[in-house]
Order: structure tokens, then sequence, then C-alpha cells
């Protein structure tokens, strides 16, 4: 074989290698095609509508013990027009969102994502929310501020030629990493990608430019405009795509819930409700600030409340989660020390004076007092139910209502269950549903009826609204 033909062979023995190796590499390694049927009559059968998530500074957080985020707003919403409830599930990676998403963990993907012809292959994506484009984040120069605006800019990329030979973190799988691959190619250089994990998040990255670990990534200017005020020392002017819409994503085997969510975002762009979510997250740099710099938001800290030492010292006595106490403190007051109810329920725990005196509390006004006694009520609570109910998740359901509505109601709806033939000591669909009838005359004039007439839907929503906030501030809150 001459020496000419070899070269040829070799070359096309690299092609080849090559070609198949890229094959290999860019293979989706998630599922690309939906795997169950459920639309949107199966979504209102079931009661509820699972959003996947992700946990960042715009799309879901916890402020004040309030969970709140563009993405949450908008799903709380939706699910109201759909007469529906809201779960979430929190995943950062765009891979394993949709992944997800194919499987049936989830019905609708509320990420912020870039409409590309790419993941039309992969889910189909609802009406457009609004249109940005994608921006390098580069750090500002030491001392920025003290150098005129001129030398600054001399120091920053504002030529996309110049990002031959640098390296630029993304999200692998992301929008982001797409268009930096198609940057490099148009601009005939190699700019160093390195594609971080798909559970990677962008606003860790954007956090990683800020304190020099990295030099560049790439983002939407939306999210680059709210974290440019959470760390000043970034520059976000470099503009690296056109204009790209942002929406959500359905499972293509789902026209129904794509239909219904279209015509739901269609109509509150049109009365107003869209551009006020939008303006409150987006173009509200004082609300940003706040939620970025607070104590008690889960984008900077892990605290819920002032009141957190004295909750978890009582959560100790309980043998309880601190976060659950939590959810009761804000679930009866807000965290406020000094509201008082119609009734006359005082303070953090709402705790009416009767029951205080009764608790020895000399001072429900009193922060640490109102919590102690808070916690003495439910340990009486919670030994009480012990007798009759010995699994301690559903017993945490009849504490919890009793400490709403008294233990009355729960004891009558409890016999109730009883003598209809139901499980006494399970709440779902059974006491539950018992405690909820305490306003129709078949069942408060019962004769095992001791406390009477209750309009009691408001201790049954209690227990569903502690016990989901519960667990998103499991999501959000370290123990």
């Amino acid at each position: 074989m001459s020496f000419r033909l070899l070269l040829r062979f070799y070359f096309l023995i690299i092609i080849l290698s090559s070609s198949h190796c890229r094959n290999i590499s860019t293979e989706p390694v998630f599922l690309t095609e939906p795997s169950v049927e459920f639309d949107l009559n199966d979504i209102k059968k079931r009661g509820y509508l699972e959003a996947i998530i992700d946990n960042n500074s715009i799309s879901y957080f916890i402020y004040k013990g309030t969970p709140m985020g563009y993405e949450y707003e908008l799903l709380r919403y939706l699910c109201k027009s759909l007469k529906v409830k809201l779960k979430v599930k929190v995943i950062s990676g765009i891979e394993e969102a949709i992944d997800q998403l194919n499987k049936g963990g989830g019905d609708v993907l509320a990420f912020p994502l870039t409409v590309t012809k790419e993941r039309t292959n992969y889910i189909s994506f609802t009406q457009p929310h609004y249109s940005t484009h994608q921006v390098l984040i580069q750090k500002k120069p030491v001392n920025w501020r003290l150098q005129p605006p001129q030398m600054v800019e001399k120091k920053l990329i504002r030529n996309p030629l110049e990002l031959i030979g640098k390296e630029v973190h993304v999200m692998r799988g992301s929008s982001f990493s797409e268009r930096m691959k198609n940057l490099s190619q148009e601009i005939g250089g190699g700019i160093i990608l390195k594609e971080d994990s798909a559970a990677a998040e962008t606003e860790s990255l954007i956090r990683k430019v800020a304190t020099g670990e990295i030099r560049y990534t790439v983002t939407d200017e939306t999210i680059a405009m709210v974290n440019a005020l959470y760390y000043p020392n970034i520059d976000i002017n470099t503009t690296i795509s056109l204009p790209q819409q942002i929406a959500w994503g359905v499972r293509k085997n789902s026209p129904e819930l794509q239909k219904i969510i279209d015509q739901w975002m269609v109509g509150i762009k049109r009365n107003g409700l869209f551009q006020t979510v939008y303006d409150k997250y987006f173009n509200n740099p004082r609300f940003s600030i706040i939620m970025g710099s607070s104590d008690y938001s889960s984008l900077t800290g892990n605290k819920l409340s002032p009141y957190d030492q004295q909750i978890k010292e009582g959560a100790k006595l309980l043998g309880w989660d601190w976060r659950l106490v939590a959810s009761i403190v804000y679930q009866e007051s807000n965290f406020d020390p000094k509201v008082q109810s119609w009734a006359g329920a005082i303070g953090l725990m709402q705790i009416m004076p009767e029951t205080g005196d009764f608790l020895k509390a000399g001072n429900l006004w009193d922060p640490n007092q109102n919590i102690k006694a808070g916690i003495r009520f439910l340990k009486f609570l919670d030994d009480y139910w012990a007798k009759s109910v010995k699994d301690s998740d559903e017993r945490l359901k009849f504490v919890l209502a009793s400490y709403n509505v008294g233990a009355s109601h729960v004891i009558d709806a409890q016999k109730l269950a009883r003598k209809n033939g139901r499980n006494a000591a399970k709440w779902d669909e059974s006491v539950e549903y018992f405690l909820s009838q305490k306003s129709n005359p078949k069942y408060y004039r019962d004769n095992v009826v001791a406390a009477g007439y209750c309009r009691c839907d408001g201790p049954v929503r209690y227990v569903k609204e502690v016990l989901d906030r519960f667990h998103e501030y499991k999501i959000h809150i370290d123990v």
C-alpha cells in the first residue's frame, strides 16, 4: 500500500471514529417520548396538577415562611382556574426534568424553557410567556467602582470573537450550551465549552462568576437582571443571541392540557394578571434585593422567622420536625406575635386565654410564653390521640385538626366514622370526611355526636394546608 493511500485510510479511520464519538456523546440521556397517557381529564379526576419546577431566585423559593416565585405564583393561578390542587416536584437539571415529564413524574415542566427546534422533538411548548435573549455573564474588574467607565469597558468582552480560546461554563443539555456550540462555529474559532452536570443550576454558575471561581457563563437576560441585583460585580451587557421565546413544556401526548394552558395564558395576558406577576419578579429591583438579602429568604439563608430557635426547642419536646411546628405557627399568625383573632386567640400560636390559663401561661403576648403554651397544648393533644391512633403520621392529622377546631368535634367525627363502618384511626376519607359533614343535620344530630353543629370544612383545609406547607419547607429549609 502506497504512503498516500495509507494516509487517506488513516484519515478516514479518524473521521469515522470522531463521527461515531459525536453520535454517542450527543445521544439524549433522557426519555425522549412519553411513556404514559395522562391528559387534562385525568388530572381533574385525580384532583391535582403536578408541576416540575426549579428552586431558584425566580421560579420558586420561601420568603418569611411563604412560598413564592414567578413560576410558582402562575401555577397557583392556573390550578385555581382548573379547580385542582397544586403539587410541586423540584428538579434542577433540564435533562432530568424532561425525563421525569415523559415518564409521568409531572404534568407540566414549569421551567423558563427556551423554545428550540431540538426540544420540540421531546416536548410540546405552551404559549410563550415572554421573549428574551442570552447574555454573557462576566466579572467586572477589581475596584471597578473606582475606575472610569471607559476603562472598565476595555476590560470586558463585548465582541463574541473575543471568546475564542476562553472557557465558558454552561449547564449540560441547556439552550445556553446549544447556543455556545453554534456561536463557536459562527465565529470560526474554538470556544472552550465546559458543560457542568445536568443537575447544575444556572444561578450557581452565576455565583461562581461573581466569586471568581469561573470566568464566564451564559444565561437569559431576565435571569441575569435579577442576579445582577444580588451580585453588582457581574456584567450582563454582552448579548450573544437573537431574541428567543420562553415557555413551559408538556408531554407531546397531552394536547388538552396544552390547549387549556394556552387559553389561560391568553386570558391572563389580556386581563393584566400576567403583567402584574411578571413585574413583581422581573421589574421590581427593590423586591428582588429584599428577597436576595433577607435572613428569612431560602435564597440566602436557612431561617423562616425570628422565632426559629424557640420553635426548634419546642419541636424537640414533641419529637417533631421543627419545620412542621413552624408551619403551624405560620398558619396561625404568619409569624406575627401581635395578632389577635376575632374570637380572642392571641399571638404566634393563637392561644385562647382560657387555654392559656389551663397551660399556666402568664402572658400570651410574649412570644416565648406563647410558643411554649402552644407546644404544651400540642403535646397534650398528641398524648390524647395516641390512645386510639397508634400510627404517628395518621395521629398528626388528628392533632392538627384538634388544635384548630377543638378535640370535641374531632372526637365526634371519629365516633361517626366508627358507627358508619369506617376506620376510626384513619384520617383521609374516613374521620376527615365525617368532620367535614358536621354541618349536615344527618350527622350533627346523630345520637353519638356530643359537640353538635360545626362548619368544619375549615379544619379539614387547615390540616392539608399545614402539611402542604411543611412539605414545601422541607424542600427549601434544612433541618
